[in-house]
């Protein structure tokens, strides 16, 4: 059997993985995984072949003889030279940039302060973290607005929500959902029962261990 033209380099973990995990998983393409421990010399000089800034996703097309680094780039590279049923960025260029302004906000303004929340405490450095946290506030609030009467953040699943999937998945466990965001809330709920999602949540299971707020991941997900 020929194996697949595609291979990401990604860890379970990494929120970013899960992004890139999700798009790929929606669309049902055949790739193989090449699990990547930075702690391991052999294969951290292994991605910092295929990417020197040495950060995972990076997806390597042998058919193309490409290396895409970066979520975002990735899914829309997939998009556009390895397209399945499920449009990741839509057609026209409004609702296109769209989308773009969503994966944007998941990624800087969700994914970005939790994720130095979760860097402070595996430094044990006790730093200030307020003003992540009151980010995390905004953006909580910025997604609760946005989602009044709506599903999915741009009218149908799509790279925000890719973005949004582990983004929020982790926000949750250093930094609550407002009470009251009932909107941010169900959509929440949503994300988590999307087979894509519910995925890569159980194959990062075995490695939440660790992870630095475990105890605050719900019990369900252990």
């Amino acid at each position: 059997m020929t194996p697949p033209d595609l291979t990401l380099y990604y860890h379970p973990l990494s929120s970013y993985c899960w992004k890139a995990l999700i798009a790929l998983y929606e669309n049902g393409r055949p790739f193989e995984k090449r699990l990547i421990d930075l702690g391991n010399a052999r294969d951290s000089a292994e991605l910092e072949a295929l990417w020197p800034i040495r950060k995972f996703p990076v997806l390597r097309d042998a058919s193309q003889k490409r290396d895409l680094p970066e979520s975002s780039i990735l899914i829309e590279y997939l998009d556009r030279y390895h397209p399945g049923p499920r449009r990741m960025i839509p057609d026209g260029f409004d609702a296109a940039l769209e989308v773009r302004l969503w994966d944007r906000i998941f990624d800087n303004y969700v994914n970005g302060p939790m994720q130095r929340i979760v860097a402070d405490r595996i430094h044990g450095s006790k730093g200030d973290m307020s003003g992540e946290r009151s980010m995390l506030e905004k953006a909580y609030g910025m997604v609760e607005h946005r989602l009044e009467g709506r599903d999915w953040v741009c009218g149908d699943f799509s790279m925000a929500e890719c973005a949004a999937a582990p983004a929020l998945f982790y926000a949750a466990t250093v930094q609550a959902f407002p009470d009251g965001a009932k909107n941010l809330e169900a959509y929440f709920e949503r994300l988590m029962a999307r087979p894509s999602v519910k995925r890569v949540i159980a194959e990062a299971r075995p490695y939440f261990e660790m992870y630095p707020f475990k105890e605050n991941v719900a019990e369900r997900f252990l």
